[in-house]
């Protein structure tokens, strides 16, 4: 299911600076706030949605993540708790009437979220269970292309054998959310989750970059020259390509769509092949009488 625009639920684009960010936030808070809008669903949702949004786009580190992955990658990683983990109500309505501050802010997010104490997480009964967290080591392909892992952890005690999907695209430091399957909560509270924090294998061939994926091919100085059909290998099949004549050492040629989904997305990133030239480091007479007349007529 596809996740709200956080940029669109606040009106603001890409690139927006905090304060207007923040500015952006007051004003609608303000017109959808519950006190003026007793008994309406819809500016109920509204204000829920705008405060999630401004939950996520005022904390540069869950900003910089909801950027890089996406609605729907950011939202594989942040559950709704997480979200608002450390969010201070009081002080995005500060100076705001009705609801602005102190504890009629936590009274607002009590009646709408079911939770109590906005300033330092959330406290609520019965009382959800902690997170817990593993770290799952895969190879290259498998981050690159998604894969089924069978995992073993202990929960409350007891070992426990899960098969997890590894969505392509996953990169080092990347996190899996898996509902349910933290800490038993308490007075009859949901389970926390379990986050598996993604470690990527290198690769012999490939390096990454995001979605693109790099890899070197050498070529002989005639060749470089002369131009050359090389054959490349990409993560699905091989393909040919036409080195130019005259390239020069260090050129990238570009593979549109040979790379890595982005994670939680369709689109992928391109293959690079940076093209090297190989120096003899020793030449026999024939070959350098050959380079002397070359040097000789200016090569």
């Amino acid at each position: 299911m596809a996740q709200a625009d956080y940029y669109k639920a606040l009106g603001i684009e890409k690139g927006t600076s905090a304060e207007d960010i923040k500015k952006a936030f007051r004003k609608l808070a303000v017109k959808y706030h519950p006190d003026r809008n007793p008994d309406n669903k819809v500016a109920e949702d509204k204000f829920k949605e705008i405060n999630e949004a401004y939950a996520v786009l005022s904390d540069p580190e869950k900003k910089q993540k909801y950027d890089t992955f996406g609605s729907n990658g950011f939202h594989q990683q942040y559950s709704q708790e997480d979200i608002f983990r450390g969010f201070d109500f009081g002080n995005a309505y500060k100076d705001m009437g009705g609801g602005g501050g102190g504890g009629g802010a936590d009274d607002i997010f009590s009646r709408l979220f079911g939770r109590g104490g906005g300033r330092g997480g959330f406290r609520s009964a019965p009382q959800k269970g902690g997170d817990h967290e593993m770290e799952l080591t895969v190879s290259f392909r498998d981050a690159a292309q998604g894969a089924e892992k069978q995992i073993a952890f202990r929960r409350n005690g007891q070992r426990e054998e899960l098969k997890v999907k590894i969505p392509s695209g996953v990169d080092n430091g990347s996190k899996i959310r898996i509902s349910g399957k933290g800490a038993q909560g308490d007075g009859g509270g949901s389970a926390g989750d379990l986050f598996l924090i993604i470690h990527v294998l290198p690769d012999p061939v490939f390096t990454r970059d995001g979605g693109d994926l790099f890899v070197e091919r050498s070529i002989s100085f005639s060749a470089a020259c002369l131009g050359v059909s090389l054959d490349v290998p990409t993560l699905e099949d091989g393909k040919r390509i036409k080195v130019p004549p005259g390239i020069q050492p260090g050129t990238k040629i570009r593979l549109k769509g040979c790379g890595i989904k982005s994670l939680g997305s369709n689109a992928k990133g391109d293959l690079y092949v940076k093209i090297g030239v190989h120096i003899p480091e020793a030449l026999n007479s024939e070959q350098k009488k050959l380079v002397e007349e070359l040097a000789e007529k200016g090569l």
